[in-house]
């Protein structure tokens, strides 16, 4: 991210609004389970709520920069773990739930994004939940602060047939200002075409 970008998303501005609107619009009416996984937290805002909320929370982090940070703001509360989202460095079938927020605009392309999401839903249980929000791109602000950044940005009329083709079912997408989705991994793995 660029300075712009960290200076946001490190300011308390930041923090009181994933705490006050993102975090209770992203996650109303959900129930995430007792283990989770949160993609790509950046400087935390997110994570230092989740782990106040959570029995066990691991955050994967691409920046070992921001991984060091975050660990020194988290302590043990957390696992936090260096790693990229398109090749996840966990078991299949480990975690209740995945959640991300705001950051998969920052997978630099559309196939990647989609490699992401096949594997969140490899390391989901069966039944698991994959929820979060994004950024749609709207606004002066928002592109400012992503000159020189990876802003490659997530089309919610398509979010949901993306999300089926990784694997889940029933993706519920709702968009305005933001985006949030929240879908399941299925309960059973579908029968195989035999002939």
């Amino acid at each position: 991210m660029n300075l712009a970008h960290n200076l946001l998303c490190s300011s308390d501005w930041w923090a009181t609004n994933v705490k006050e609107n993102l975090l209770p619009w992203g996650l109303e009416g959900l129930d995430l389970g007792d283990d989770v996984l949160e993609v790509g937290p950046g400087f935390g805002a997110t994570t230092r709520i989740l782990a106040e909320r959570l029995p066990k929370l691991t955050a994967l982090e691409l920046s070992e920069r921001y991984c060091k940070r975050l660990r020194a703001a988290v302590g043990d509360k957390v696992e936090v773990v260096h790693g990229d989202a398109t090749a996840l460095p966990f078991d299949d079938d480990r975690f209740s739930a995945v959640v991300c927020f705001t950051m998969l605009h920052h997978i630099p392309s559309p196939e990647l994004q989609d490699q992401a999401l096949h594997e969140i839903a490899r390391v989901l249980v069966p039944g698991g939940l994959f929820a979060g929000t994004d950024s749609v791109g709207k606004g002066r602000l928002f592109k400012l602060i992503h000159i020189g950044d990876i802003l490659q940005l997530v089309d919610p009329g398509t979010f949901g047939g993306r999300l089926v083709a990784a694997g889940f079912s029933a993706p519920q997408v709702v968009a305005g200002r933001s985006m949030r989705w929240r879908t399941r991994k299925p309960a059973v793995a579908p029968a195989s075409d035999v002939a």
